[in-house]
């Protein structure tokens, strides 16, 4: 493929195995304000922004109270950096290998996600991922949140490439349906879905780790589809 193209990673559930201390947060959250947790909210909530889950999943807030659902978010992102700090961080199977072989094949990578800049960056530190990623677009940076594909798209320009010119890497539903949307070829990834739920979406390939994937995998999925 002579054209560039970028790999595009959503980042919690991708990169890193963060679910228990998102979920963590939250019950926190709750408990400080005294708030309930309807059933199945986390596992709703997977890929969406918290602009999103607070009003719409939770229904702690009405969608146009603004201030307040910035409050609410900001608090429960704090309270999962303070878990992470305090407790461990770990790259999902294949993360660091599959980002080494790119850099070292000029793929440029990005990361496309609808979690805080901040978690990310003190991912990065914790996990020694610095300097793997030549851009970095979150849900601050995007008004839209998956599954519009607006943060996959900026992702993509950030490292010079064109609207739908990449991989993207999604464990998500809401993801998944971003990626196709912005019409890039999306690898779904089962670590929050089993293969059985990702195999309907539409993605191009379903794996089961990231350790199935290599840069071969990305140029066969640009040249060919498949």
């Amino acid at each position: 493929m002579n054209m560039p193209f970028a790999a595009i990673f959503d980042w919690d559930g991708v990169i890193v195995d963060s679910s228990s201390a998102h979920e963590r947060s939250w019950q926190l959250l709750a408990a400080e304000e005294k708030r309930p947790l309807p059933e199945g909210h986390f596992k709703q909530g997977f890929g969406r922004k918290n602009e999103f889950i607070v009003p719409h999943i939770l229904r702690w807030t009405t969608p146009g109270d603004t201030a307040e659902i910035a409050r609410i978010s900001a608090r429960k992102e704090a309270l999962y950096r303070e878990i992470v700090e305090r407790t461990s961080l770990a790259p999902l199977p294949g993360v660091r290998e599959l980002l080494t072989e790119l850099r070292r094949e000029k793929i440029p990578c990005a990361v496309g996600s609808s979690t805080h800049r901040a978690n990310i960056d003190l991912g990065a530190r914790l996990l020694g991922l610095d300097g793997f990623f030549n851009g970095i677009v979150t849900s601050e940076n995007v008004r839209r949140g998956k599954p519009a594909p607006d943060v996959f798209l900026q992702a993509a320009a950030s490292v010079g490439c064109a609207p739908g010119c990449g991989v993207v890497f999604e464990d998500a539903l809401a993801g998944i349906e971003a990626g196709l949307a912005g019409g890039f070829k999306v690898i779904a990834v089962a670590t929050t879905n089993a293969e059985s739920v990702l195999t309907p979406t539409g993605a191009h390939r379903v794996v089961h780790r990231l350790t199935a994937v290599n840069a071969q995998t990305l140029r066969e999925l640009m040249d060919t589809g498949r």
